[in-house]
């Protein structure tokens, strides 16, 4: 039998998943969670195979709930399912090693067929999404204007960057003018909207 976790907020869809596997022969819904912190916390307590994702999850989500299983319980194979189709969200899965990104309107019998898949050690990944990513554009920024940008969305302002990173803050504020203008950005935060969304932070 393939043990497997659930997790996802929605818990209508969250028990349908699980009554939908539960009709499978060879697969055991183990436990089920509705939050991306009580992920790790419950593989470890029931040593799932596979853990199905949503990576839209409270508290933590799921592409960096799955980082973090995998860490923990490297055994546990994971699947990542994904409302919105975003190149960033693959590429950071799969740096992430997840063995499966779905679309969230897969067919039950596709979800368990990728079940079966990254148990047996393979990747599956939607073939839409796969070809969103290929076809998405390199990024125009320099590792220092993205590595400035990722600090600004984490809060830190111009003296914080400057500081952490040993420059200037008028060289801080030339890297992010740079940005800004090579993505076509309104702003500062607008640069980061864009940026993280292509996947380039």
């Amino acid at each position: 039998m393939i043990r497997v976790l659930l997790a996802e907020d929605q818990r209508i869809l969250l028990e349908a998943l699980a009554t939908l596997l539960a009709l499978e022969s060879d697969m055991e819904v183990v436990a089920t969670v509705e939050t991306g912190d009580a992920i790790v916390p419950a593989a470890l307590e029931h040593r799932p195979d596979v853990a199905v994702i949503d990576i839209d999850l409270p508290v933590t989500d799921g592409i960096t709930a799955a980082a973090a299983l995998r860490e923990r319980l490297p055994a546990c194979a994971t699947v990542i399912l994904t409302a919105l189709a975003r190149p960033a969200h693959l590429k950071r899965a799969l740096a992430a090693g997840v063995g499966g990104f779905l679309p969230k309107e897969t067919t039950p019998e596709n979800l368990a067929e990728a079940i079966r898949k990254v148990r047996a050690g393979e990747r599956v990944v939607d073939q839409r999404l796969a070809l969103a990513a290929l076809e998405a554009p390199e990024s125009p920024l320099t590792p220092r204007e993205a590595e400035i940008l990722r600090l600004l969305a984490s809060g830190a302002d111009a003296a914080k960057i400057a500081a952490d990173l040993f420059l200037s803050e008028g060289t801080v504020r030339n890297y992010l003018a740079s940005a800004v203008t090579k993505l076509n950005a309104r702003n500062r935060l607008d640069a980061v909207r864009i940026a993280g969304d292509a996947g380039w932070l």
